[in-house]
């Protein structure tokens, strides 16, 4: 199994490290990004490493997929962002997976998971984990957890993220500004 994708996506986080580390706080979560600069221009993107939480995910046993820009850059996109978006199948042990994950991530506040998309923050991170039941246009993500690709992190985990071709359609499908510059980049780096 390759390390290339985990390794894009260390490369990022120290890139970001690197770009936000004189930045101050600003009071803006990534809730509050905007539709062109991402949440990059968040204080998401202040401290962000999802590798603690990546790695209970594996830990845990969940099948959990990273979707978003942080999918993006495992794929080789440049752009980097604030947080960490995963879809999951919305089924009970999946749910009872993902509690143990954020738990072990230091989440104290854990998210309902009888909801299509619901916020979360574990030290390290936050985003959205989003089930199939949301809607996507008219894309069925459901697919996208079967197809989802698999790296080695070099710190011994496996990482599920969106397939290029998914990612690309669900960039599509949301049709943010930041979404389609993203697909665009992605169908750019397929040929």
């Amino acid at each position: 199994m390759s390390q290339t994708a985990a390794l894009r996506l260390r490369q990022a986080i120290a890139r970001t490290e690197e770009a936000t580390g004189a930045r101050l706080p600003s009071g803006r979560g990534p809730e509050e990004a905007d539709d062109v600069l991402g949440t990059f221009a968040t204080d998401g993107a202040l401290g962000f490493d999802p590798f603690p939480f990546l790695r209970a995910i594996h830990d845990t046993g969940s099948r959990a997929v990273v979707i978003g820009q942080v999918a993006g850059i495992m794929h080789g996109s440049t752009e980097l962002t604030g947080d960490l978006d995963l879809l999951w199948d919305g089924t009970p042990g999946e749910a009872h997976a993902l509690r143990e994950a954020l738990t072990a991530c230091g989440c104290t506040e854990l998210p309902e998971l009888d909801r299509s998309q619901v916020a979360y923050r574990v030290t390290g991170a936050d985003g959205d984990l989003c089930t199939p039941a949301l809607p996507w246009g008219d894309m069925d993500v459901t697919p996208c957890l079967s197809s989802a690709e698999t790296t080695r992190d070099p710190a011994g985990f496996t990482i599920r993220y969106a397939a290029l071709d998914d990612l690309i359609r669900m960039r599509r499908a949301l049709g943010r500004p930041k979404d389609h510059r993203r697909a665009d980049e992605l169908a750019r780096l397929r040929t």
